[in-house]
């Protein structure tokens, strides 16, 4: 098993895997199922929250300015790799994460219980969560980032099952949701093994072995990307219209 695959992995469990052990909530603190935060637990079972209006809005030069506060807790080599992260969008799409000034709607980025955030916009202030221990991994920014922007996990999309065969049996027991179809605006793209979305192969495994198989070759490596694929920055350009 290579270097690069241990270490991606690694960020992979700890970032989506963090947060999996319950804990008492504090009063400020969202509920967090996988890494996704929800205001309650009947939002769960919500549709996919861009055909309700959860997207960023669009500027009249064509933008999407997403406004953001870094916490201060973070270092001054944390907040690099979180700014590196914000900016990576502005490479390849008309996204722009602006720091905010007064805008009512942003991201507040701070280090909580674990690495999770909201899918879409959500209104006022919405805490994006990178753990100092375990999050601040470049993949994991733009994963997180890409929940923010409306997009599910790839294990999830709604035509799954013919790419991904989820091993039921090795999933630990009380986690079988992290698994749920969504009825996902696919957006013309293909199931992409190499998305930033994508568990790896032992996700939320119960005993070690993995939880799922790639459909029709179950030795096709996937869940190591260690940042955004074509695809996803394909499905954030047309989701957007940029």
């Amino acid at each position: 098993m290579s270097t690069l695959y241990l270490l991606v992995l690694l960020a992979f469990s700890t970032c989506c895997l963090a947060d999996e052990q319950s804990h008492i909530r504090r009063s400020d603190e969202p509920l967090v199922i996988d890494d996704i935060a929800y205001d309650q637990e009947s939002d769960r079972n919500a549709d996919p929250c861009t055909s309700r209006g959860c997207m960023w809005g669009k500027s009249s030069d064509g933008k999407v300015y997403v406004p953001y506060v870094i916490a201060s807790h973070f270092s001054s080599r944390e907040r690099s790799i979180i700014e590196r992260g914000l900016l990576s969008f502005h490479d390849v799409s008309c996204i722009r994460f602006v720091k905010r000034s007064s805008q009512r709607d942003y991201l507040n980025i701070q280090s909580d219980s674990g690495c999770y955030s909201y899918v879409g916009r959500r209104g006022y202030s919405q805490t994006l969560s990178l753990d100092r221990q375990g999050c601040l991994y470049h993949s994991t920014v733009q994963h997180e980032l890409l929940h923010a922007l409306g997009f599910n996990h790839e294990q999830c999309r709604s035509d799954r099952d013919r790419h991904i065969k989820i091993l039921w049996h090795n999933i630990q027991s009380g986690w079988e949701y992290a698994f749920d179809k969504i009825s996902t605006l696919n957006q013309n793209t293909p199931y992409d093994y190499n998305s930033v979305m994508q568990y790896h192969r032992y996700a939320f495994s119960g005993n070690n072995k993995p939880t799922m198989e790639p459909i029709p070759n179950a030795n096709v490596e996937f869940g190591t990307a260690t940042q955004m694929s074509r695809n996803d920055i394909a499905r954030l350009n047309t989701l957007y219209k940029c």
